[in-house]
């Protein structure tokens, strides 16, 4: 959530970063003459409330004295009632404000590109262009689609997942399966052993608040599974209840803090009917291996470029060609005041597909989830939250199975991932 007092005393900043996201300058000022009604009745009603206590004084004083009070009890009943009245309308006021606020988008930060969609995005690296492999020698001279490559070796198995759940789900089977667990557990141990993330098994299910804390509600709950005898939401991403660990909390621990989990995704897809409506890019259930962070406002940019680091690093063990993009204004998730985009080649469609993103919040999920530290004078101090994907793991499956496909139709396993598959070095179709 946006800090109200900054957007009070910086309104035409606050305009100009908000007309980049999509936010009409009349939003703003609209906020702000809010604002200033609250604080006018705050005043008022504080005035009220010392002449309430110096009525009060003079009636004790009067009984005191022997003398009739009545006067003066009426009046404090009078002012009394002022006050109930205006504590209502502030509540109110307060009421709409937080709600008003709670639809706005975070503040980008100042290296971040204005720009209306992913069409302005701007790329800042490509990496591993010797490995694109070449499909001249295959039947046809193309490369299999990995949906495609995952019926034939039988490893996924689209068809039996809309059976028993709807389109979009799934049945890993064999070495598919072993695949996906080899890479969620490489993924892990890379973080935790060399990286320095705690691991978490976080709950699967949180409520309405953690969902809010970090930005996915009340703008977005069309995107998610809600169940519906209970006031639970099966979580989109492991960023939400990792985030909200500390909710409510001034954290006692030495900064920066690094989690890292593995976790379903289970995602509505609302407003994306007809896009990748085939293989794993685009699934109501997932798996990703999440990174979040807690950092001091003043390194949360270094934190940011580290993780980054993080998730190129599993690619580049990998030798999957990627690029990374910084994402403009107007492609940017809600919570970010920055995102990297990383995007994997995927021969078959011959385009970069994204596989992880990585954010940096500042404070504005703090805000919302009430998450503070003390800083060196022991002052409680909003802290800045960062999330990143380490790596969505169907998207590298579909990646190693379109770039390690081999002309006769099996699949090699990257060389980091052999130990973790038992030793086997290809999946092949079974005779």
């Amino acid at each position: 959530m946006l800090d109200m007092k900054g957007m009070r005393e910086q309104i035409d900043l606050y305009k100009q970063k908000l007309q980049s996201r999509g936010v009409a300058a009349e939003v703003v000022d609209e906020l702000v003459a809010l604002d200033e009604k609250r604080r006018e009745l705050i005043q008022t009603s504080e005035t009220l409330k010392q002449r309430r206590n110096d009525v009060s004084s003079t009636i004790g004083e009067k009984k005191r004295a022997g003398e009739s009070a009545e006067d003066a009890i009426a009046e404090m009943q009078e002012v009394a009632a002022e006050i109930r009245d205006l504590d209502e309308k502030l509540a109110e006021i307060e009421e709409r404000l937080q709600e008003q606020l709670s639809w706005l988008p975070n503040l980008p930060h100042e290296s971040v590109p204005v720009g209306e969609d992913e069409e302005d995005n701007v790329e800042v690296k490509r990496w591993g262009d010797e490995f694109i492999p070449d499909f001249s020698d295959f039947p046809n001279g193309e490369p299999k689609a990995h949906w495609d490559l995952g019926k034939d070796l039988d490893i996924l198995d689209f068809s039996r997942g809309a059976k028993v759940a709807s389109s979009r789900f799934l049945y890993y089977k064999g070495l598919g399966a072993r695949l996906e667990r080899a890479l969620y557990n490489y993924m892990l141990d890379k973080h935790v052993d060399e990286n320095g993330y705690r691991e978490m098994i976080p709950p699967y299910l949180v409520n309405d608040q953690a969902m809010y804390g970090t930005g996915q509600f009340p703008k977005f709950t069309e995107d998610v599974f809600q169940v519906d005898k209970h006031p639970l939401t099966m979580i989109s991403t492991a960023e939400i209840p990792l985030t909200n660990f500390y909710a409510d909390e001034i954290i006692e621990e030495t900064l920066p803090i690094y989690l890292t989990a593995l976790s379903p995704s289970f995602r509505s897809e609302a407003g994306s009917a007809g896009r990748d409506t085939r293989g794993l890019i685009r699934l109501h259930q997932f798996n990703k291996v999440e990174m979040v962070k807690f950092s001091e406002p003043e390194t949360s940019y270094d934190e940011l470029e580290k993780m980054l680091v993080n998730a190129e690093e599993i690619l580049q063990e990998l030798k999957l060609p990627y690029r990374v993009l910084t994402l403009c204004t107007g492609d940017m998730g809600f919570s970010a005041a920055k995102t990297y985009d990383i995007e994997v080649w995927i021969p078959a469609q011959e385009t970069y597909r994204e596989i992880s993103s990585c954010s940096n919040c500042e404070d504005f999920q703090a805000r919302r989830a009430k998450i503070r530290y003390r800083n060196e004078e022991g002052n409680p101090k909003l802290v800045h939250t960062l999330n990143g994907s380490g790596l969505a793991v169907g998207r590298t499956v579909a990646a190693i199975l379109e770039n390690y496909q081999q002309p006769d139709g099996s699949v090699k396993i990257p060389d980091v991932l052999v130990p973790y598959m038992g030793g086997k070095t290809v999946i092949k179709e079974e005779k």
